[in-house]
């Protein structure tokens, strides 16, 4: 899944071993899994060489997605893209 973090959910995460987002829509804070208890457990931080954005690893319990699914990147499914090797072949 994809989740927005501040300073201060980062800090929530990074002490606490549970997931926490910032909720833009809502204004508050949430930690997944706190009323569907399908609860994110860290196992992993990173942040990308920019500082700007951070991959969290996860031990998930029970669903990630609204859907129901594990992760949120099943139902939309692979969009058609043409792949760089096949474009630099075509080019030829």
């Amino acid at each position: 899944m994809l989740g927005w973090m501040d300073d201060e959910a980062l800090r929530r995460t990074l002490t606490s071993g549970r997931v926490t987002f910032w909720s833009r829509s809502r204004q508050e804070y949430w930690r997944k899994g706190d009323t569907s208890g399908h609860t994110q457990h860290v196992r992993s931080v990173r942040l990308d060489c920019d500082g700007d954005a951070l991959l969290v690893e996860v031990d998930q319990v029970g669903a990630a997605c609204h859907t129901g699914t594990h992760t949120c990147f099943e139902a939309g499914g692979p969009l058609p893209v043409v792949v760089a090797g096949d474009a630099a072949q075509d080019a030829r």
